[in-house]
């Protein structure tokens, strides 16, 4: 059995909304490693210079689809945090350190807004979990009581 501290939670129920915009950002980057394997899996990965990006490409999409879905679940929401901050901090190291040395920091800047958004999102809910209503709470026992 999980310890008890990974699913406790005395975030607001409002945090729903954060599971959502991450959870479905990471499932829909996931997907889509699958489905255009070219633009944004194993061609993206072999372009960026990723090792083994036919073997890594749909390992990551793996990950972000699964993860992403515990996340917008609100299921074992900050063990589901812990390979996505892996993923989100890689794909900034590979693309947008590279943009940042060759353009400057504005040009990254533009580039990286979503990716910094994914990342301080992640952290969030790892600090604090899925929020009261969530699976995580109800298995707790830490579901907060409305007035």
């Amino acid at each position: 059995m999980l310890p008890k501290k990974i699913l406790q939670t005395d975030a607001p129920a409002a945090t729903w909304l954060i599971r959502f915009l991450v959870g479905l950002v990471f499932f829909f980057e996931g997907i889509k490693k699958f489905i255009f394997a070219d633009q944004w899996g194993a061609g993206r990965f072999a372009r960026i210079g990723i090792p083994n990006p036919h073997v890594l490409a749909p390992f990551v999409g793996f990950v972000e689809v699964v993860c992403g879905l515990l996340v917008l679940a609100g299921l074992l929401t900050r063990l589901a945090s812990i390979p996505l901050i892996v993923v989100i901090s890689v794909a900034i190291a590979s693309t947008k350190v590279p943009i940042l040395m060759k353009s400057g920091f504005w040009p990254m800047e533009a580039e990286a807004r979503t990716d910094y958004a994914m990342l301080l999102g992640l952290l969030f809910l790892l600090i604090v979990g899925a929020g009261a209503h969530s699976p995580d709470a109800k298995l707790a026992g830490s579901e907060r009581r409305s007035p």
